[in-house]
């Protein structure tokens, strides 16, 4: 799992400089930034891809310049750093990237330490002051200069980000179909490319869990069409005795996004970005989502980022303020803190106040009342 994060003149930020746990909460208004926050990660995961690198990552983002946050007038370059725990060591990667022509991006600075042991990799070095076009690369995404810090590129590499759009879940097409895709266009293929029996124990876990959700479905199964689509079929009570099953298109948009999280909370160790899992979701539903969170990271280790914009998820008492982490706009660029370091914060949760609650004035739209005044 992530332990720390550092970031400058990325997007929306100036500065960032957090903590984080195993399940961390990135909550504040309307585009203060949380998306972009998790992008930085997804940025790292693209680059170490063995189908990414730092080019396409930058190129995959429309270019260095939407990448460079407007608030960074002295210095030009980006810079990410980030600690990880990795089975039982401390891992430190630190990139320092800035544009070096119109189309091509350059690495300043690259180092990688495991506890506290750098582990060759400080550039720019002699081969690249000798050969500069090598800087257009990182050390993390070449398998001849990684060996000795893999395991940290298969951690970043791991990562895994969901959006799932119930339209793409259902038909894969509008997402292209691409492997990994963020909008759950593959969810039926991860689900067929996992262990068969590991596939069938977490089916019949989410078979249970979402009986609670939906009380009519009474089985899950996934199998392959003639023409060998994949497709979840789904077995409903209904008034007709013999209704037979249903596939995926007979499913609710909160039921397939519920589904594609129970999946992916399941799927996999490395750390998991979620984006707003509440959406088509109960109050009730949604209320339970944080103590799931829990449990399955307590589970398989997975550490999870979530975007919300959910009193009802916040207000789960298990949460701490640490796990909360605010995002408040300012004159130079949004600012991001734990929600406990904020006193009048703290006094609310340490009253009993839920912590729903006790954010709700800090990322609630001022005047958003005049939205209804205007002319429509």
């Amino acid at each position: 799992m992530f332990t720390h994060l550092t970031i400058e003149n990325w997007k929306n930020f100036r500065k960032v400089d957090v903590e984080l746990g195993p399940r961390v909460f990135l909550v504040g208004a309307n585009a203060t930034g949380k998306s972009n926050l998790l992008d930085v990660l997804r940025f790292l995961r693209d680059i170490a891809d063995p189908k990414g690198g730092l080019q396409r990552a930058v190129e995959d983002r429309g270019g260095f310049s939407p990448l460079r946050s407007l608030f960074a007038r002295k210095n030009p370059a980006v810079l990410i750093e980030v600690t990880a725990r990795i089975a039982s060591q401390s891992w430190a990667y630190r990139l320092c990237i800035d544009q070096r022509s119109r189309d091509v991006v350059a690495v300043r600075e690259e180092s990688v330490t495991r506890d506290g042991v750098a582990m060759g990799c400080a550039r720019p070095d002699a081969d690249d002051r000798r050969d500069p076009a090598r800087l257009t690369q990182t050390s993390l995404e070449q398998v001849n200069l990684n060996q000795r810090f893999r395991q940290l590129a298969e951690f970043l590499a791991g990562i895994r980000y969901l959006h799932a759009v119930p339209q793409i879940v259902r038909d894969p097409e509008r997402g292209g179909r691409r492997k990994r895709d963020p909008f759950g266009a593959d969810l039926f293929e991860r689900m067929l490319d996992a262990p068969v029996k590991r596939r069938t124990a977490t089916l019949r876990a989410i078979s249970k869990a979402l009986k609670v959700a939906v009380p009519q479905l009474k089985d899950l199964k996934l199998d392959k069409d003639r023409l060998g689509v994949p497709h979840l079929y789904g077995l409903y009570e209904h008034w007709r005795p013999k209704a037979g099953w249903q596939t995926e298109e007979a499913f609710s948009d909160g039921t397939l996004r519920l589904l594609a999280l129970l999946w992916a909370l399941s799927e996999g160790r490395g750390p998991l970005l979620l984006e707003e899992p509440e959406l088509s979701l109960n109050a009730a539903i949604i209320r339970q989502l944080p103590r799931i969170m829990g449990r399955m990271s307590n589970r398989t280790g997975r550490q999870v980022l979530v975007t919300t914009h959910s009193a009802d998820l916040l207000n789960d008492p298990g949460i701490p303020g640490e796990a909360i982490l605010l995002l408040s706009p300012a004159k130079e660029g949004t600012i991001v803190e734990p929600a406990a370091s904020r006193a009048d914060i703290r006094q609310l949760l340490a009253a009993g106040v839920p912590p729903g609650e006790a954010l709700l004035p800090h990322v609630e739209p001022q005047r958003a009342e005049q939205l209804s005044l205007g002319e429509w």
